[in-house]
């Protein structure tokens, strides 16, 4: 049955939806920013460690990703028909592609210290990383198994128990992270171990609690009735749907990846202070995310109906949502930088003033950025919601490997502009990528919706 709404009701309705997924996506943040700011309490050479392997950690992360977000479109799209078996059988295959690619990137995190090396990080910086994900890498596995579970909720709009359920993980990170740390409460002063022991409890803390949620509240889909069972032709149409989006997030993570790498070639202090701007640029991206999550759902509601006419007005409406929010926060990275960036350190840290000095620039760089990486995260919202991944794939990696990445390393290095001109590349690169996809969907995305559906 296809609806008119009008503006108001789509930008009400994405409001409804999305602030719980934006208080999840924040609280997931905030678990990062926790770290940061705790580590970086502890000492700054710890904070550039962390920096760098959480960066490593959140590539792999996003990379198997892919199928938890592939799930997403495909249960809003059967929940759409009324086909409970098929949002079953594809949440069941997601759960299971998770998996798989969990326990094959362990021994990327147990033997992440060489890795370091070949990176051209320093033997210090490598040991400590090493350390680090040698613990929290295990995190991965129920980590891609809770973005399954969420993207499963989310589609069904059961957004507000994603919000709490990270609220929870948030709670248990700080207070492993206060213990094991600095050593209170009787536990051992594990310093930058403590911190990886953190992030792996809060992971475990998150599962029990999806899958003890989805066992009481939706008993009806049955979800983990016979799990072990497979499902091949559902497990591939997961694949094809869900692969090309964990290339389209390796490549703009990895975007990122590549800017940690080279800040980390100008020092430990430059590579903390990209650590900071970072972690105060994602908290912003997560609300823009939580928009696209919501234009992923609402758009693969609208594919399932064929409604072209509710997809392209609320696509309008999330877009016009999303250029609000990157208004406030370049006024926010603008005027108040210091300030944001004091809370990551003591007031008595000897490199506090060159910290600074690098930070402020930095978030000059992010405010940006925000606009273009707003708009691209919604339109590739859009598109995954119709289902469309394999062509953003191929525009992402264009223009964050072949534009971005080159960008960055010829400003920062052969222009001389450090820091600055490393991010001012993922300006670029955002830029690029946030004009193509929206080209793609307001093109031959939106017209393909009069073609006939298939769920694949």
């Amino acid at each position: 049955m296809k609806t008119r709404m009008t503006y108001t009701a789509h930008a009400r309705a994405i409001t409804v939806m999305g602030l719980p997924l934006i208080g999840g996506h924040l609280g997931q943040v905030a678990i990062g920013v926790t770290d940061t700011v705790m580590v970086g309490w502890y000492s700054i050479e710890a904070l550039a460690a962390v920096t760098l392997a959480s960066t490593y950690f959140f590539v792999l992360l996003i990379f198997g990703s892919g199928f938890a977000w592939g799930v997403m479109p495909m249960v809003a799209a059967y929940d759409a028909e009324g086909d409970e078996v098929g949002l079953r059988r594809a949440t069941r295959m997601g759960l299971w592609l998770s998996l798989g690619f969990g326990l094959l990137t362990l021994p990327l995190f147990v033997w992440s210290r060489p890795v370091m090396g070949l990176m051209g990080q320093t033997d210090a910086l490598s040991d400590m990383v090493g350390q680090y994900l040698a613990i929290a890498g295990w995190g991965i596995i129920p980590a891609l198994l809770v973005m399954v579970l969420k993207s499963y909720l989310a589609a069904l709009e059961r957004t507000q128990v994603v919000f709490w359920i990270t609220v929870l993980a948030g709670i248990a990170n700080v207070l492993a992270n206060y213990a094991f740390i600095f050593g209170n409460w009787g536990a051992p002063e594990l310093g930058i171990r403590g911190a990886a022991i953190a992030s792996l409890s809060s992971h475990l803390v998150s599962l029990v609690a999806v899958v003890a949620y989805v066992l009481w509240a939706m008993p009806q889909h049955q979800i983990f009735v016979r799990l072990w069972r497979p499902d091949w032709d559902m497990l591939g149409r997961v694949y094809r749907l869900g692969l090309p989006i964990g290339f389209t997030g390796l490549s703009e993570v990895g975007l990122f990846a590549a800017s940690a790498v080279m800040m980390g070639w100008l020092g430990t202090v430059a590579l903390a202070a990209h650590g900071i701007a970072v972690q105060l640029a994602s908290m912003t991206f997560m609300v823009h995310l939580g928009i696209s999550n919501v234009a992923t759902i609402r758009a693969g509601n609208a594919y399932g109906r064929r409604d072209a006419d509710h997809l392209a007005r609320g696509a309008i409406t999330a877009t016009v949502m999303s250029l609000l929010v990157a208004a406030l926060t370049i006024a926010g990275f603008l005027i108040w930088p210091e300030p944001l960036i004091d809370v990551f350190m003591q007031r008595n840290e000897p490199a506090r003033a060159e910290i600074l000095v690098v930070g402020v620039g930095l978030l000059a760089m992010a405010a940006l950025f925000q606009l273009v990486d707003g708009a691209q995260a919604i339109a590739l919202g859009l598109l995954r919601g119709v289902q469309d991944t394999k062509v953003p794939m191929i525009l992402a990696g264009i223009s964050y490997w072949v534009v971005g990445i080159p960008v960055s390393y010829l400003l920062g290095f052969v222009a001389g502009m450090g820091g600055i001109g490393i991010w001012l590349g993922l300006v670029v690169g955002l830029g690029v990528a946030a004009v193509m996809l929206n080209l793609r969907f307001w093109g031959p995305a939106l017209r393909g919706l009069n073609r006939p559906a298939t769920l694949a």
